[in-house]
């Protein structure tokens, strides 16, 4: 499952409405940032494992307008990965993570959606 992008204008219907049917995962990320360039496709490749119905993966670029969504969210730097349940943020994570740890970040929140 590739990350289904998003911006400012369908952000609320895309990540926080969609939260009220299954786990959305945000990468909030920047074309320019290898950090970001090297979490891709650790993180797609990680959500394949995972049950579509269950679980939906979002990228938003922080660029031009998109930026309002980081600073709404007071993300520090990038990639900045952030989980939501019923249309609130319920964990994150910031930079490259190794596999492990994200699958265990999406097992954990997974458990929290009832």
């Amino acid at each position: 499952m590739s990350a289904l992008k998003v911006n400012i204008d369908t952000f609320e219907t895309l990540v926080l409405q969609a939260s009220f049917e299954r786990l959305v995962v945000l990468d909030i990320s920047a074309e320019w940032c290898a950090p970001c360039n090297r979490l891709a496709p650790i993180i797609t490749s990680v959500v394949a494992e995972f049950d579509e119905a269950k679980l939906l993966l979002t990228n938003i670029e922080a660029e031009d307008e998109n930026m309002k969504i980081a600073g709404r969210y007071q993300v520090r730097g990038f990639p900045t990965v952030i989980a939501f349940i019923d249309g609130q943020e319920v964990d994150r994570f910031h930079s490259t993570q190794a596999p492990d740890f994200v699958r265990h970040f999406i097992d954990t929140n997974l458990a929290k959606v009832i």
